[in-house]
Parts: structure tokens; sequence; C-alpha cells
């Protein structure tokens, strides 16, 4: 009894030596002792729960060494979203990212803000859950609602504790940061993998992601993964601080790893000092950066400031300059996005940029083309721009004698055969053939069973993944065909999960006219523009036969909408998918017409500008249901101008063309006028 209890005190004395050592050399960055000393120390611990099986706990040191494999990496919804960051390629958009969060806090020039700063991690982005200060999951990003759960292999990378030290933690803490290869970590890697007649890693971000999602934890033990930490997820108790530097120096207490380079500066040309600092260490870093991310520090600023759909508006990332080289432009092809966007690639003689090696880049659109005028044959400067997306800079030798044609964007889709849609003052060309086209079937699909549209509960991204990739599903109206025979074979599907998604695709066929229109997926036809139609017109027979003046009638909808909407019905694929879907059982009941007595503004077109004391949204929302057109642009169509602070060019050429302006005033009398009527 005296020996078991004499090795528990002992096994509690290793963990608590071990752990601190793991903080001082991965938080700290300040081992206390060799290498060597604390191998010794970590084999004694091993020794220990070998002989003493109970004492093993999940937290223990030793149990970094990976489980046994996966078979997949299960699926989490973040509890809070995990958000990119805007970029900014040179001062002057940093000093306008500066200036916006000014306007919106409406803050003079003066006023300061201050930004935390820390260099940005070329890695990959991890959210890790602590419960009552113990890790109990790791996950991706994902596409920022929804990640892998990775913790099994989280677990094996020693700069992440397992329990937090120190005290005062919430009892639910998300903590948001980058995993990484160190740069020697990654040699070592490659000159192993060499000596094996392996293939290499060509970076070690590529390494690190690689690595994190492997399916064997065992192997993911053996890679030299580090991670910093950089914000927060859900906390059970609100904020830990009152800023982002007091929250990340927390953080630190606890035991968890931040930039030993994150700083608070007072001003954004202290961010352009600092910006500068960080660019000369660079290459003396023992990891990849490929810029400096700026946030303001102050929370009660940042959630002043809010986000927009897929990015803070107090944070920004400041990315180094590109690396640039030249190559050969074998040919010109298009390619057809997930949402229909047909664009130029430039296909390349392979060539060896910022890590990378590169054989294909994008010319984005028509225009870009015209400008840069490439062409097969060229030689070109390409560039990895932001150090993520390869693109032709300019051509060399643009003046040769024996150059091709200039590239003309084609009539037809090269992948499904309909009509490219490129409206007048566009620059993106897009396949029309929305619901029939495979290269925009995926997407097409998931947003037909979106919430907000069709909402087929069960029919998530990865399901409808696996449809199209066997080949059981190639337009929104054979998801109505399914059988239970078919989707109980599915991957994760089981018969019960099978008969819940059949149910839920019956439920799903008694629906709404603007739920439908909305899920079709056409382009700019959101949810309020899919309802004005529904109202304007009644039935979908009258939207699909309408001319493009009837369509202008319409609130949300002018001469672009219009045109896509137009460009949509055109297509034979498109309305044969319809008539499909119709005979599959969808219908909803008859839309109730506004009247013109119903929609005072019916025709009035309205400009809103300067800054107002509601979001512009809100108005825009209230104009548009009594029957009002808002547009971006003052002409002599415009009935009125809602001018709020610094109105700016708009009021002046309004007043110019004698067009009406409303202050907030005069907006609440034409709003009231207008209801009254």
């Amino acid at each position: 009894m005296k020996k078991a209890q004499s090795a528990a005190l002992r096994v509690e004395v290793l963990r608590s030596e071990l752990d601190y050592h793991n903080r001082q050399y991965y938080v700290f960055d300040a081992p206390v002792i060799p290498d060597v000393e604390y191998d010794r120390l970590l084999r004694e611990l091993q020794t220990l729960e070998s002989q003493h099986p109970d004492l093993i706990t999940p937290e223990s040191p030793t149990q970094r060494v990976g489980d046994n494999p996966l078979d997949g990496f299960d699926e989490v919804a973040h509890k809070l979203p995990m958000l990119s960051l805007d970029n900014a390629f040179d001062e002057e958009e940093l000093a306008d990212f500066d200036r916006r969060i000014r306007e919106r806090l409406k803050l003079s020039a003066e006023a300061q803000i201050r930004y935390q700063a820390e260099p940005k991690l070329d890695g990959l982005a991890l959210n890790l859950r602590y419960e009552k200060g113990r890790l109990v999951q790791g996950a991706t990003r994902g596409d920022g609602t929804r990640g892998e759960n990775v913790t099994s292999n989280v677990r094996t990378i020693k700069a992440i504790p397992l329990k937090l030290s120190g005290e005062g933690w919430p009892d639910v803490l998300e903590v948001r940061g980058e995993v990484f290869m160190p740069r020697k970590g990654f040699e070592a890697l490659n000159q192993r993998a060499r000596d094996a007649g392996e293939k290499t890693f060509v970076n070690p971000r590529n390494a690190a992601a690689g690595s994190l999602r492997q399916l064997d934890p065992r192997l993911t033990a053996k890679r030299p993964l580090s991670f910093f930490a950089y914000g927060l997820g859900e906390i059970s108790s609100g904020q830990i601080a009152e800023s982002q530097s007091a929250c990340m120096s927390r953080l630190k207490d606890w035991g968890l790893p931040v930039s030993p380079l994150f700083k608070v500066v007072a001003d954004i040309a202290a961010c352009v000092r600092y910006y500068q600092s960080i660019s000369q260490q660079r290459d003396k870093l023992p990891y990849d950066i490929d810029g400096v991310v700026f946030k303001v520090d102050q929370l009660e600023l940042q959630q002043k400031l809010g986000a927009v759909s897929r990015a803070p508006r107090w944070a920004i990332a400041y990315k180094f300059p590109a690396q640039e080289v030249l190559t050969h432009v074998e040919s010109i092809e298009f390619q057809v996005g997930r949402t229909g966007a047909v664009t130029p690639v430039a296909r390349l003689k392979p060539v060896f940029v910022g890590g990378v090696t590169v054989s294909n880049a994008t010319l984005y659109n028509m225009e870009e083309v015209a400008r840069k005028d490439v062409r097969q044959g060229d030689t070109v400067i390409v560039r990895r721009a932001g150090d993520v997306i390869p693109e032709v800079v300019s051509v060399v030798n643009p003046e040769r004698d024996d150059r091709p044609e200039a590239v003309s964007l084609p009539e037809h889709c090269p992948i499904c055969g309909s009509d490219i849609d490129k409206p007048e003052g566009e620059a993106v060309a897009r396949c029309s053939g929305g619901l029939y086209c495979p290269a925009q079937r995926k997407e097409a699909l998931k947003h037909f069973a979106s919430r907000k549209a069709m909402d087929i509960e069960g029919l998530g991204d990865k399901l409808v993944e696996q449809l199209v990739e066997q080949q059981l599903v190639n337009s929104p109206a054979d998801i109505f065909t399914l059988s239970l025979e078919q989707l109980s074979g599915l991957e994760r599907m089981a018969e019960k999960s099978a008969q819940n998604l059949l149910d839920a695709l019956e439920k799903s066929k008694q629906t709404t006219l603007p739920r439908f229109l909305y899920a079709l997926g056409i382009r700019e036809v959101g949810e309020a523009t899919a309802q004005s139609l529904a109202s304007q017109f009644g039935t979908l027979d009258a939207i699909q036969e309408a001319d493009e003046e009837q369509l202008q009638l319409t609130a949300d909808v002018g001469p672009i909408v219009a045109k896509h909407i137009l460009a949509f019905f055109r297509q034979d694929h498109n309305r044969d998918v319809i008539a499909a879907l119709l005979d599959r059982g969808l219908q909803w009941p008859e839309v109730e017409r506004l009247s013109e007595d119903q929609l005072p503004l019916l025709g009035k077109i309205i400009v809103i500008t300067g800054t107002l004391s509601r979001p512009r949204d809100e108005i825009k929302s209230e104009l548009e249901a009594l029957g009002a057109k808002i547009t971006g642009s003052v002409s002599k169509k415009t009935d009125y101008v809602i001018a709020g602070e610094a109105a700016g060019s708009k009021r002046s050429k309004a007043e110019k063309l004698d067009i009406p302006i409303l202050d907030e005033t005069g907006l609440q009398d034409l709003l009231k006028s207008s209801v009254e009527h």
C-alpha cells in the first residue's frame, strides 16, 4: 500500500515538473534543463505508469504519443464562427482600414486607437476547447462554421497544454491559434523523407497541415509541430480581460504559448513601423510568416465594430510583398468555378515561386486579359499575390511579331455548353446553366437545400458531395428520386438516417414561391428580391415569361438583376430542372399580389448617401417594403436622395440636377406619409 502511495506521489511530482518545463520551453522560450534531462524525467514517468496503469490520466505528458488510427474525422460545429481576415498590401490600404474604423466609431483623426500587433504565421488555424481546465477538443477551422475533429492529433503537440496551469480560467474556454512547423523541424522531416526515398513536403505550411490531418495520431506525434494562440472563441464567463493584449497575457499565464513578438502599438503610424521591423526580421525567425496582423486592442471597440459575413471589421492582415519569377504561357484556358464564374487561366511552364511549384495562374477576367494583353507563348512575370494566389503580373515581350490573336471569351460554357452571361459593365462572366452545369452542381445543391431555401434537414454539405461524386444526383430534381437503399448505402448513413432524410425531402415539397425562387440560385436574387418578385408577379409562370422592363417594376430589381433573371430562365436546361421539380410534387400556396395602394413608393428611385444614425440596410429595407428602388448612383431618374453627414459627391450631383434631398427628418416624414397613404 505504501509503495503504491509513493508511486502515486512521484507520478504527480514528475507530471508537475514536466508540465513546468513544457511551459518554460514553449510558452516562455526559456528552457532551464537540457533535452536529455527532460527525456530522463519522461522515461521515469513512463516506467511508473507502466507499473501502475491505474495512475494514467488523459492529461499525463506520456499520453502525447498518439492513439490508434482513426477511420476518418468527425465534423465539429464551431460555437462561434472562425472568421478569416481581410488583407492590406500597402500602407494606403492599411490607412484605409484605420479610417474605416474611425468612421464607424465616429472618432476624430486625433482620437487614439491602440492596436495589438503580431506576426501572421503561415500555418493552419485551430480551435482548442478546454472544459474545467482540461483539453477536450481540437478542431480545424474548416469553412469557418464547421471544421474537423482532430483532438487525437492535437494531444500529441507538446506546445499545447493538456491541462491549463495557474488559476482563474473559466469553466469553458475556447482558444484560437495557429499550428505550424518550425523551419528546423521541417528541414529535418524532409531529410528523413529523402533518406527513406519518400516524397518530401514543399513548404512548412503544407507539412503542418498534412501532419495535423493524419488519420494515425502516432504519425502526427512524430512530426515537429508547434502552436501559438492568437484569439478566443466561446467563453462561459464572458470576457476574461478588457483588451486583446490582456487576453493574450492571461492565456500565457494559463500555459498557452503566444507569439513572443506580439506588441501593443499606439496608432497606425506605429503599426507601419512594427511591420517594417518584423519584415526585416522575417528571414531570421525560426518559423515562416507571411505578414503582420493588427487588431483593435480594446475589446469594447471590437464589439462595436462587429464583423461582416467572413471577417471582423477590427482586424486586418498586412501581407508581405509577393515573390516574382519569369516563365512562359503554354496555353490559356477557361475554367468554371462552383458559382459559375468563368475565369481565364494561364497554363504555365512550371516554375518555383514563393515555396511552391506553380503551373497555373489566374487571369481573373477578360478585362485583365485585355489590359495585360496576355497571349499563348508569352514570357510573363508571375507572382503569388499575398503569398497565396499565383497571378500573371505582366508580359515581358509584348512586341514580338509571331504572337497569336488576342484571347476572346467563349460564347458557351466549356463544361455544359450553356450560354455565358456577361452583363455590360461587369467584369465577371458566368455560365448561365446554374441548375445543370456539372461545375456548379455541388454548390447549387448545397444552396438549394440550405435553411433559408428549401430547408432540407439532414442534407448537409458532405452528403451533397457524396451524392454528386457517386453520380446519384445531377440536379436538384434528382434528390427527390433517391431511394432508401441508395441513401443507406452511403458513408455514415444508417437506415434510420436515410429514412429521416427521405421524410425531410417529402416535408420540403410544401414550400413557398419566395423560398423556391431563392433556392434556384439565380444570381443576385436573394431572399428579399425573391419575396419582391413573388409579390409583384404572383406566379412562377409570370416571372419566367416577364421581359426586362416588367422585371424592373419590381422593388430591388434593376437592369443588372433583371438581366440575370432573364439569362437564367432563357436556358432550357434550367427550365427542364424546374419542370422536373414540379413533377416531383413541389408546390406552394397562392401568393397574394401587392396592389399599388400597398406600395406607395412603387417606381420611386432613391439614393442613400452619407453617415446616418441608423444602419443603411435597415433604411433600405423599409423603403423597399414600400415599393421603392434603391440605387447606388444619382441620375436624372433619381426621385430622392437621402443624405446623412459627409454625403459628398452624390449630394453635390443631386443639387446640380435639382433632385429633392432629404435629411433624416425628411426621411421619417416620407416613410410616415407613405404608410398613412
